[in-house]
């Protein structure tokens, strides 16, 4: 009666674990997932509402009609990198029986590189007090001079850490691969996407160091994170719903290979 109580016990415990690694793997691969279509959605909203200017003068002389746009463009920015964190542990969690040590690595160069970009993605705080300074009644062409350069100041400290993120997230993308290519979960298909769009993004990260104003190199490391959060979210996601199947098929196979060990001894 004993014995049956502790196996009744013992049952329900890896029951427990199981739904909680589904649950895991289903919002975090949801939520890269909804990261990269709004994502997506930011530069619609930008090429519609905030566009794209030539000079720092132009910025500061167009920000109060902007201003909203701006706010809802960086406050949206914000969230892809909230939504990304979950995806990053969604995937260490979903690697780290089979490959732990690209799994880790990865997962904190991952969350290393939002952190980064969190710290630059609202600007707009930044640079209210600028243009308000700007505009003001009374401001002197000399004044408006130097707000011009303190605007382009602030927009180059802004844009080191953009580049510092897309210096980083490539790198723990490259180590996520490698984990995904040794895990049977994801194989070597998802493993080389995962590794090439790393690698993508390490080569725009280059350009980014050569010439910080390139915009191709920022648009490859930005759209490879954008595909690999989206597409490797849905595999995650997809992966929840076989985490019972494949416990208890692994079960199996551990419980048969230990029967046949001990006939064999026998």
């Amino acid at each position: 009666m004993q014995a049956m109580n502790e196996e009744k016990k013992a049952m329900n415990e890896r029951k427990k674990a199981m739904d909680e690694e589904r649950s895991v793997l289903r919002w975090g691969g949801l939520a890269g997932m909804i990261g990269s279509a709004l994502f997506v959605v930011v530069f619609v909203f930008v090429g519609v509402f905030v566009g794209d200017e030539a000079s720092a003068a132009a910025w500061v002389e167009r920000f109060p009609e902007i201003r909203w746009a701006r706010t809802v463009e960086n406050s949206l920015f914000l969230v892809v990198l909230i939504l990304w964190v979950p995806h990053f542990l969604a995937l260490y969690r979903a690697l780290r029986r089979e490959s732990l040590a690209p799994a880790l690595f990865g997962s904190v160069l991952g969350i290393l590189g939002l952190v980064v970009l969190a710290a630059e993605a609202l600007p707009h705080v930044a640079q209210a007090p600028i243009s308000d300074l700007y505009h003001a009644p009374g401001a002197t062409p000399e004044e408006k001079a130097t707000l011009v350069f303190m605007w382009q100041a602030t927009q180059g400290i802004l844009d080191a850490m953009l580049i510092a993120g897309l210096v980083i997230l490539p790198i723990g993308i490259v180590c996520l691969g490698v984990a995904m290519h040794g895990a049977r979960d994801f194989g070597k298909g998802f493993g080389g996407v995962g590794v090439v769009l790393g690698l993508l993004g390490v080569g725009g990260a280059a350009l980014l160091l050569v010439n910080p104003g390139s915009i191709p190199g920022a648009m490859v490391g930005v759209f490879t994170l954008i595909i690999f959060h989206f597409v490797v979210g849905w595999k995650v996601r997809r992966l929840s719903r076989l985490v019972g199947i494949n416990g208890e098929a692994h079960s199996h196979v551990e419980k048969s290979s230990r029967e046949k060990k001990v006939k064999e001894t026998r």
